[in-house]
């Protein structure tokens, strides 16, 4: 037995699941109690109706430092063959890859909220996400190159696919740590907050998003990934396959009442 705290918190505000990370002694290196817990808030938050946003944040001074590399794996590692290695990555990690998956094939929005440092399988993390925010403190930064390896969990197929080639040779080739103005300006954020009150800011974004529409959300959601898959023509397509299943539900159709009725258009 152990006194020591959960390494995540889960809460609700309203719609809001929330999920915080709870080591801050060890920086909210991500434990495989950690990620066994955030599966389960996962899992939890795309099979109830009444959750439309996930929020995740974290204690400290630190987002977090990554993965908890004194804990290990669930097994060991045959570092001498390139196929174990492999096959460690997409199967063990703490399950890492398969939540990663899961969280951007579920058609709910997921925000993360950095207040502090992130690096790692932290920021990984965070690129499965919808939305990231950050802290005016907040930095970025992948210290595998360090080690002489790659952060393949995210940190070169999300980071590219959100921030192009261009920054991801600056942050995983070029081992450069950006701020959060920097990150903004790349891209790998959507927004910078004062640090004071942050906490709160990451939640009033969150409330907003609860105010949209889930279907839309969730069919934007999957058309955006497409879009950004295909060529423009074919992106075209998808976007009337999509819109078109929206504009037959009786929302859109109460909606638009309401809207012209405001406007003065009502016929």
């Amino acid at each position: 037995m152990t006194d020591e705290a959960p390494h995540m918190l889960i809460e609700e505000d309203g719609p809001i699941l929330i999920a915080t990370l709870n080591r801050p002694e060890k920086l909210n290196a991500l434990s495989r109690e950690t990620m066994e817990i955030f599966e389960q808030a996962v899992l939890r938050f795309r099979d109830s109706p009444e959750f439309m946003v996930m929020l995740i944040r974290a204690t400290g001074r630190y987002f977090s430092a990554g993965a908890d590399l004194r804990q290990g794996g669930t097994k060991p590692v045959d570092y001498t063959k390139g196929s174990a290695i492999r096959e460690n990555h997409r199967l063990q990690l703490n399950g890492m890859q398969r939540i990663y998956d899961e969280m951007e094939h579920i058609e709910k929005p997921f925000v993360v909220a950095h207040q502090g440092t992130c690096v790692g399988g932290g920021l990984e993390l965070s690129l499965s996400c919808d939305f990231r925010i950050a802290a005016e403190s907040a930095k970025y930064s992948f210290p595998e190159s360090k080690f002489g390896s790659l952060p393949a969990s995210n940190g070169v197929s999300r980071l590219t696919r959100i921030v192009g080639p261009h920054w991801a040779r600056y942050m995983v080739m070029g081992n450069f740590a950006v701020d959060s103005r920097k990150a903004e300006i790349m891209g790998l954020v959507h927004e910078v907050f004062p640090d004071e009150g942050f906490q709160e800011r990451a939640l009033e974004f969150c409330r907003h998003l609860t105010k949209n529409n889930g279907e839309q959300m969730g069919v934007a959601k999957l058309a955006i990934e497409l879009c950004h898959e295909v060529g423009r023509e074919q992106a075209r397509h998808v976007e009337r396959m999509a819109n078109s299943t929206l504009m037959m539900s009786p929302h859109f159709a109460e909606q638009m009442r309401k809207h012209l009725t405001t406007v003065g258009g009502k016929k």
